[in-house]
């Protein structure tokens, strides 16, 4: 299949440049700077990313890539573009003040293939700190805004484009159509890739890594597990085996609900009900990083266990995703994020890692599972944090404590699908306070816990915004919260947003 290399320079928004070739219908594979795969006959081109670094510090970023330029169209973006320039003799310098934000294209080349249909006016968004001040010898100016000249160029000859704005991100208003302009027409790409496919040639891989062995895989009821475990199920049948541990701090009858819709799908699921064992772990635990390593801890014994009770297993499947091995990955000296299930196997279970979707992006695993039939409520329900609800109750962690939040989260979630709001808003959940505060229920004086309701929007979670609940519905919420949960006489709204504050409270 063909493919478009993304070489990474520590961009955060690489990830974003391989979305948008996604949604071209091209695979792209994003490799670290110096990782270009020579001698792999599907590769059509070569996109440059973005950095936080600069060309002429001593800490750049600087690999051979005479065998690349002349071989493949070449598009570098930001730090990308600046690359070309200062490899072939152009002037990249400190702009003296960062140029970040929207801006406009003041001029745009006609003749320039990438920018075919984008005229001036057009929006770009800027974020740098240094600029092309001379072009090399050869390259010819493509676009400009009013405060940056060199804001596009081209070599037809060499077939080689920089843009120092990113068309990666929303705010270039005509970003995709550029990135089409170089992914299809420039580079020819047959658009190959789509949700379809990818189920057709994975079912086939898999069947032939596997053959007649048996898998596990853990389940979570999250989307990502849930994908792969239906895309194995298509592959191998009952040799696949998954098993959803309840570790107690589920949403309220989750653990029941989650199973049925399991089982409605035809997976082979083992339930494992483990709440005592984690609750009486976690009791009198305060400290949020403790209790996560307890709950970490706890789940690969109680998974271990179960899957000891399988007979001739041979693979052990998760649901790793293409963005977890990026941000895993270490570029610029930094790690964007380090993800459980990224980094291989403990030698003792002696199993063989399979990874079904290990190609994919968030975006692209809810397509897969529409292909393959996975109801919407399962592949579009909200992000949960692996250790439940122990990040939402802070402080010491009961079962009363479990129950009140069960309860209220319960409510809040229910009440959001009721009202038409629950697709708008990306992640929803309750947080209960380790505060009581005094309250007045008819003639009597309580003394209550105070909870706390966060809803905010995002499109990746890397920011979010705190989601504008109707007034009218936000009193209606609390009203009931108070009159129907035993143990709550306070409910408040949380209006932060990512930065600075964090999506969870723990």
């Amino acid at each position: 299949m063909q493919k478009i290399i993304i070489l990474d320079f520590g961009s955060q928004t690489t990830q974003l440049i391989g979305r948008r070739v996604r949604e071209l219908g091209t695979f792209c594979e994003i490799l670290p700077f110096d990782r270009f795969p020579h001698g792999d006959p599907d590769v059509i081109g070569v996109i440059l990313s973005g950095s936080p670094l600069s060309v002429y510090a001593p800490d750049a970023l600087l690999p051979d890539l005479s065998g690349v330029f002349d071989r493949y169209p070449v598009l570098g973006i930001c730090y990308g573009a600046q690359l070309i320039s200062h490899i072939h003799g152009g002037k990249v310098e400190n702009s003296g003040s960062r140029e970040y934000g929207r801006a406009l294209l003041s001029f745009v080349d006609r003749n320039c293939e990438l920018f075919g249909g984008i005229a001036a006016g057009s929006q770009v968004w800027m974020s740098h700190g240094d600029s092309i001040t001379a072009l090399p010898e050869g390259f010819r100016l493509a676009a400009s805004t009013d405060s940056v000249r060199n804001a596009a160029f081209w070599n037809p000859e060499r077939r080689i484009w920089g843009v120092q704005f990113h068309p990666e991100v929303a705010h270039t208003t005509q970003g995709k159509q550029l990135l089409e302009h170089f992914v299809v027409d420039i580079c020819r790409s047959r658009r190959e890739w789509s949700s379809d496919s990818f189920v057709e040639t994975t079912v086939r891989d898999l069947r032939a890594e596997i053959g007649d062995g048996k898998v596990i895989l853990g389940l979570s009821g999250g989307v990502d597990s849930t994908v792969a475990a239906v895309l194995l199920n298509k592959a191998v049948g009952s040799n696949l085996t998954g098993i959803f541990v309840n570790h107690g701090l589920l949403r309220k009858h989750e653990f029941e609900n989650v199973l049925a819709d399991y089982h409605r799908l035809g997976l082979n699921v083992r339930g494992v009900d483990a709440s005592s064992i984690f609750l009486n772990a976690l009791d009198g635990v305060e400290d949020p990083e403790q209790k996560r390593r307890i709950i970490g801890r706890l789940f690969v014994e109680v998974f271990e266990a179960e899957a000891a009770k399988i007979p001739g297993v041979g693979f052990l499947a998760q649901g790793t995703i293409y963005p977890d091995r990026i941000e895993s990955r270490n570029i610029t000296g930094k790690v964007i994020k380090s993800h459980h299930n990224v980094g291989g196997l403990p030698e003792h279970l002696k199993l063989k890692l399979c990874e079904p979707l290990k190609w994919l992006f968030k975006d692209e695993v809810r397509s897969v599972g529409l292909s393959l039939g996975i109801p919407e409520h399962m592949l579009f329900r909200h992000p949960f944090p692996g250790p439940g609800l122990a990040v939402r109750i802070l402080g010491a962690i009961t079962p009363e404590k479990v129950r009140i939040l069960q309860d209220v989260d319960d409510i809040f979630i229910r009440s959001l699908r009721e009202e038409g709001l629950y697709g708008d808003i990306w992640q929803a959940g309750a947080i209960l306070l380790p505060v009581r505060t005094v309250g007045v229920m008819g003639d009597e004086r309580t003394y209550d816990y105070a909870v706390v309701l966060r809803a905010v929007t995002s499109s990746d979670a890397m920011t979010a915004d705190w989601a504008f609940l109707p007034e009218g519905y936000l009193r209606r919420l609390s009203n009931e919260i108070i009159n129907k949960v035993r143990g709550v006489n306070r409910v408040c709204y949380d209006i932060s947003s990512k930065p600075p504050s964090t999506i969870e409270w723990e």
